[in-house]
């Protein structure tokens, strides 16, 4: 029996200002957002996983589960400047400590809406959305390709690379890496942000041994220049879509306080949205996500309102 399944009272949370006496387009993204049916034109789809599974078998603090309605609440509200359609598409919700089945009920949706023509935007969530994210995808272009070259930029203070008897929300990537050798596909994997003392020397030796690129916090500057640009570059040369994924903790502290392990340093959201506008000029987004946001531990919804602000540049 299967403790994760698709529900819809999301739509529920699309609700804001309205200003009908002022001139022009006055519309905001609840205002636009529809009710995802199979019957819908190519769009953004939007698809939560609302889960603490990951975190918590991460010995994270638990809050994640309300991410993706947190997002949704700050994004009702937001002006709209898109010309493509919205879609809610809902959420996948984790039932206890059924993670893997929440996964692949994930994956599966993230298939079948690429299939459908539909760009997917996930709403985390820990950062165990990112293998399900990558899962759907790469089920999806196996569909008409034997050996898709996908790759993977992820901008985070954690290179999530861990090992571990079970999946969590600091194991996807080393999942992803497996998943890619069971289909005999290249991975080609870059993180952005990464703290040193986040991560111990066995994540680095095992990010050395998978092929990983990187660059640390300390390396990255306001823009999409230097190292960062150059790492971006290496792995766009290697591939013909990238899954792009945002971690907030990736996100300072004073920015993004509302994460389960909030950053010391980390890397400013001109950055991010630099990175995003740079990989999205050059090549195919078709699944982004931006995971991590705990509702629980914000502070005056400062971390729902920068991931929300992430999620509409990601739609541009």
């Amino acid at each position: 029996m299967t403790s994760a399944w698709y529900s819809t009272e999301c739509h529920r949370l699309w609700r804001g200002r309205e200003d009908p006496e002022e001139n022009g387009d006055t519309r905001r993204w609840h205002q636009v957002m529809q009710p995802y049916s199979e019957k819908s034109v190519p769009g953004h789809a939007l698809l939560g996983l609302s889960c603490d599974a990951g975190v918590a078998r991460n010995q994270g603090r638990a809050g994640a589960r309300q991410g993706p309605g947190a997002l949704r609440g700050q994004l009702a509200n937001l002006a709209y400047h898109l010309d493509a359609p919205l879609f809610d598409a809902g959420d996948i919700v984790c039932e206890g400590d059924a993670l893997e089945d929440a996964q692949a009920l994930f994956a599966q949706r993230v298939a079948s809406l690429l299939g459908q023509g539909h760009r997917v935007i996930g709403l985390g969530g820990g950062h165990e959305i990112a293998f399900a994210s990558f899962s759907g995808l790469l089920r999806q272009r196996l569909q008409s390709s034997a050996l898709p070259r996908l790759g993977i930029l992820n901008l985070d203070a954690h290179l999530d690379l861990r090992q571990a008897a079970r999946p969590s929300s600091g194991t996807p990537f080393r999942q992803c890496a497996e998943r890619c050798a069971e289909h005999q596909v290249g991975f080609h994997y870059t993180c952005l942000g990464v703290s040193r003392s986040g991560n111990t020397r066995a994540l680095f030796d095992r990010a050395h041994q998978l092929g990983v690129d990187w660059v640390m916090d300390e390396d990255c500057l306001d823009e999409c220049t230097g190292a960062v640009q150059e790492a971006v570059d290496r792995l766009l040369a290697k591939v013909d879509a990238v899954y792009l994924t945002v971690c907030l903790d990736a996100l300072p502290a004073y920015v993004a306080p509302g994460v389960s392990a909030p950053s010391a340093q980390g890397i400013s959201l001109r950055l991010v949205e630099d990175v995003i506008d740079y990989v999205r000029a050059r090549v195919e987004l078709p699944v982004c996500d931006v995971a991590e946001l705990n509702p629980e531990l914000d502070i005056d919804q400062r971390t729902a309102r920068v991931g929300a602000r992430i999620v509409e540049r990601l739609a541009r």
